[in-house]
């Protein structure tokens, strides 16, 4: 069984006003993508989205978050591997991920007065 991080607690439907919305087509086609991107660094993830053959009764949404933490895993083990010192590591690790992570942040930042309920960025469109 992949670990879905249910050890959070209960799913909770409400979000925070800040949150991306999204439809449950929208989240499923992210969660293949994430998926597909986890299957080819690390250790290959369950056909378990709604629909699928071990389907395991999660939203789509919860799985683009339980996947995506497997991305991330799966990169920082990556780091690890191919820096040739740990300093090296910590700073790919440390600063060096802060400063992409901001530039994602300020990319998906929305104009002032714009609406925050839909990802207008060109990451996840199809």
């Amino acid at each position: 069984m992949v670990d879905h991080g249910d050890d959070f607690g209960r799913w909770l439907e409400e979000q925070h006003p800040g949150a991306v919305q999204r439809t449950e087509e929208e989240w499923d086609q992210i969660a293949r993508y994430v998926r597909h991107a986890a299957n080819k660094i690390g250790p290959a993830l369950p056909h378990c989205l709604p629909g699928e053959p071990q389907e395991c009764g999660r939203t789509a949404q919860q799985h683009v978050l339980a996947w995506s933490a497997a991305v991330k895993a799966a990169a920082h083990h990556l780091i690890e591997q191919a820096s040739p010192t740990p300093a090296r590591a910590a700073h790919v690790a440390g600063p060096l991920y802060q400063r992409r992570l901001a530039e994602l942040r300020a990319h998906d930042a929305p104009a002032a007065g714009a609406s925050t309920t839909q990802h207008e960025g060109p990451y996840l469109t199809g």
